[in-house]
């Protein structure tokens, strides 16, 4: 028998509740809101974001626990989104010098809808107080000594091309939090070829060091410009990148 999956339902007019519910619940894991990993809302919580039934979250998760894009253990049902290795490991975190919050350490990232810095603004091609996603990062030990901060402004083209980021337009208010972990991925799934160039300058008088990243696609235009300042004594900047668009 072939397998289903939420997508896989019969017109709108017949589809059950909640089939729907685990299509928006897909939505929500996929564009990153709920990370892999992490663990997900009770049921009940569930229940008053989407408007229904707890029985109806209870059906859709065990749709979605059916063909492996949620599981459940002691800790409760957390996001698996199961992909390509590519799409995964730390060294492609998004922004780049992100890193997992720790104990002791607290990790916070929002996006606002605004004019980027005029630097960004050249790199990315975009008019003088032309407004576009920016992304603020800001990784912290838990007295606030600031380790690494990083602000990333988006391109035209990137919210043309990338559903996922622009999605984050109508909620850009610098207020929720907004993890893009998967940012490099959805650029690839979105078949662009990522290349990009980072240039490391120390600050002058400071511990501290600056990485600015600029990513091109394969036709070299522009989608993010990243500039990145990490306390230089209080932690070290590894990372690599390799992002092949998909093949089909």
């Amino acid at each position: 028998m072939a397998r289903t999956t939420p997508h896989d339902h019969p017109p709108a007019e017949e589809e059950p509740l909640y089939r729907r519910i685990a299509t928006q619940l897909l939505g929500e894991l996929r564009d990153g809101r709920i990370p892999p990993g992490e663990r997900l809302p009770g049921e009940r919580r569930l229940a008053e974001h989407f408007g229904v039934s707890r029985e109806t979250v209870r059906q859709a998760l065990e749709l979605l626990r059916r063909d492996g894009l949620v599981a459940t253990d002691r800790r409760g049902s957390h996001a698996t989104l199961p992909g390509l290795p590519v799409e995964t490991p730390a060294s492609l975190a998004f922004p780049v010098g992100a890193a997992a919050a720790t104990p002791g350490t607290v990790a916070r990232a929002t996006v606002t809808w605004e004019p980027p810095p005029p630097g960004h603004a050249e790199a990315l091609g975009l008019a003088p107080g032309r407004p576009t996603l920016v992304h603020n990062y800001r990784y912290a030990t838990a007295d606030g000594r600031g380790l690494r901060s990083a602000v990333t402004s988006f391109s035209a083209v990137a919210l043309a091309e990338v559903e996922e980021l622009a999605r984050y337009r109508d909620r850009a208010d610098g207020t929720a939090t907004a993890h893009l972990r998967r940012a490099y991925d959805w650029m690839r799934r979105a078949g662009l070829t990522l290349h990009h160039r980072d240039a490391i300058t120390r600050l002058a008088s400071t511990p501290s060091v600056r990485v600015t990243r600029q990513v091109h696609d394969q036709y070299a235009r522009p989608l993010e410009i990243t500039d990145l300042v990490v306390d230089a004594q209080q932690g070290a900047l590894v990372y690599e990148f390799t992002l092949p668009g998909r093949a089909d």
